[in-house]
């Protein structure tokens, strides 16, 4: 193997690394800032005499246009448009369903499902459509995001090493094996591997990880919120404690078929006893916010917001069951879509001098009024220690008059915009929902996937046909395809791109991989190959994992030669290898998880070490056991 001489430009390229990684690990700057600033120290460096390789001015910002960052951000706006039918929520519900609100079963179930995706379409494909899925578990839960999204995105990473298709790398292996056949004579011609070859070892690889987070999951994993807004149950609880006195659950009761509250109006149940019903479901509809006025049907359910003692004491009084958690009503309960905000009665408004019945305030608004502060003084229909309960359904509104209610979103967005009432709350989610557009989201996406299996379409434009789909057909407005983008994570990977080019460009690649081959030599055949794969597992932190696959698997075809070993197997440990990429969220799908969960650099590290240790040791025990 031919000595390769260190230039100044390899020596330049290696101190940008090591300042990379400095800067990534300490976060002097924040992530996507230090790739921002080390693209622009490349650019300015390469005016200098002698570095011109380093970078060409000309292309310097090509990143932003690359393969790979045009198809994240057509990704995140295909999941954004499954996310506004509704149809990502549904999604969630069926994994809650299943998998209940344990960390130890959803965690499992969410990765294990998004590894099995990522075999066939793009890891980060996988990851991004699946965050919107999470984000809502999350929230339904309380389970902190960041405790959710570092196991999916791990597994849609490990996902992507089942099938020949699930990668970039293993894509091209075939390519790269041909073009070394040609250098090898006849008797050690390889053959080129079929779609499911690499099955047993990202089978083994995603149990892996799937058993790593449901074992040690509670020590590695951060346990960081990301939102602190009231719009999430436990806050929201918080906030009517302190400023209204109340402290409320919705709790889901079943009434049954004869029961004696037959035929009884909501509105009587609601004052005789300091409750609050704000839905029913009966002969397989559901009513959110029903009229006061409305009279149960049984057998039925309804969705009723109080004291969970108070509400369990009623119905042992009436025969009632309790429901646990939430059942029919888990979907129209959740903070994302319902929540408490408050509105305030505004000088000439035409609610002034009329009480809540008269204006039937649910059916003409969906507003279900749970308190009137006015003057100091709060009116509530629950009795506290401060108060008596009042008929709030019968006080009249005045001026000034600062209502709480518990409402739909989208029906708080539509009384932003009338004269009536001024909404006070402004963290609530405007989200409109469309799922009536549910059949066209599904065709684009649907789309989308096949021109990416089964074609040979670029993956970019595969996707970007399905995202431009979704913005004609309406799915999704062009301004909400644009918020769909985490341009973080956009800025962070096209800056990263210059540095990778440069490594490779340079000459500093081969530089390196060369050093460390040297030190291996006259190491045994397994030596060899681990060594190999700990190569390419550092090599694909700093660049590409296709630039990693392209430079290292000819080197690992001369290596296996010269030793004796299987040249196909370590050409296919090149391959596999470059998945192993959970150190620091250079990797895309790290980068599409770090924004919305909040991680740092330091949980990458503590977790994505062991991951990275225990990848290296399964994937060679496998690798050498059954091929």
């Amino acid at each position: 193997m031919d000595p390769i001489v260190l230039t100044v430009e390899m020596m330049v390229v290696l101190g940008v690394l090591a300042l990379t990684v400095t800067l990534f690990v300490t976060e002097v700057f924040r992530i996507d800032v230090t790739a921002i600033l080390m693209m622009v120290l490349l650019g300015v460096l390469s005016q200098f005499p002698g570095l011109g390789g380093l970078a060409d001015e000309r292309h310097l910002f090509a990143g932003f246009s690359s393969n790979a960052v045009i198809s994240i951000i057509a990704v995140m706006i295909i999941g954004a448009g499954l996310d506004r039918t509704g149809l990502m929520s549904k999604v969630a519900a069926v994994i809650l369903r299943y998998g209940g609100r344990t960390e130890a079963r959803i965690i499992p179930i969410i990765s294990g499902t998004v590894g099995l995706i990522s075999s066939f379409m793009q890891n980060v494909g996988a990851a991004a459509l699946f965050l919107p899925v999470v984000s809502r578990i999350s929230v339904r839960t309380g389970l902190p995001l960041s405790r959710l999204l570092m196991p999916m995105g791990f597994c849609a990473i490990l996902g992507g090493t089942m099938t020949l298709v699930g990668s970039s790398p293993l894509i091209l292996l075939n390519d790269l094996i041909l073009s070394a056949n040609e250098t090898l004579p006849a008797s050690q011609q390889m053959e080129r591997f079929g779609l499911f070859s690499v099955t047993p070892v990202g089978l083994a690889l995603v149990a892996t990880g799937v058993l790593y987070f449901m074992v040690f999951g509670r020590w590695v994993l951060p346990s960081r919120g990301t939102s602190d807004d009231r719009t999430s149950g436990q806050a929201m609880g918080e906030y009517l404690k302190s400023t209204y006195g109340l402290k409320s659950d919705i709790i889901e009761v079943v009434v049954p078929a004869g029961n004696l509250l037959e035929g009884q109006e909501f509105r009587d149940i609601m004052l005789a006893h300091n409750l609050y019903i704000i839905g029913s479901y009966h002969g397989g509809r559901r009513w959110m916010t029903p009229p006061v006025a409305t009279k149960i049907q049984t057998p039925c359910r309804l969705a009723i917001l109080g004291r969970r003692r108070v509400i369990e004491e009623v119905a042992g009084w009436y025969g009632l069951e309790v429901l646990t958690d939430l059942d029919v009503f888990a979907d129209d309960f959740a903070p994302t879509v319902t929540g408490v905000g408050e509105v305030v009665v505004p000088p000439g408004s035409a609610v002034i001098g009329k009480t809540p019945l008269e204006l039937a305030l649910r059916r003409t608004y969906g507003l279900s009024l749970l308190a009137v502060h006015r003057q100091g003084e709060t009116l509530s229909l629950v009795e506290t220690h401060e108060h008596k309960a009042d008929d709030i359904l019968n006080v009249r509104l005045q001026e000034g008059d600062t209502l709480a209610v518990f409402t739909a979103w989208d029906a708080l967005a539509r009384l932003a915009r009338g004269r009536d009432f001024v909404v006070v709350t402004s963290d609530f989610p405007r989200e409109e929902l469309r799922p009536q557009k549910v059949g066209w989201a599904l065709f684009f996406f649907l789309v989308a996937l096949f021109l990416v299996i089964f074609t040979d379409v670029r993956l970019s434009l595969a996707l970007l046909v399905g995202a431009a789909g979704m913005i004609a057909s309406r799915v999704l407005r062009i301004d909400e395809a644009y918020e769909a983008v985490s341009w973080q994570t956009v800025f962070l990977l096209a800056s990263l791109i210059p540095l990778g080019h440069a490594v490779q460009a340079t000459g500093t690649a081969d530089w390196i991989a060369h050093q460390v081959l040297r030190l291996l030599d006259g190491w045994p055949v397994w030596a060899l190959q681990v060594g190999v794969a700990v190569l390419a597992t550092v090599f694909t932190l700093v660049m590409s994992n296709v630039g990693a696959t392209v430079l290292l698997v000819p080197l690992a075809v001369s290596i296996a030669v010269a030793a004796g070993g299987d040249p196909a197997i370590f050409a296919l440990t090149v391959a596999i290898s470059t998945s192993n990429s959970f150190l620091i969220p250079t990797h895309q799908v790290n980068a599409l998880i770090m924004g919305p969960a909040g991680y740092k650099v330091a949980d990458f590290v503590r977790s994505g070490g062991v991951m990275t240790a225990l990848f290296l040791v399964v994937s060679m025990l496998v690798l050498n056991l059954l091929y």
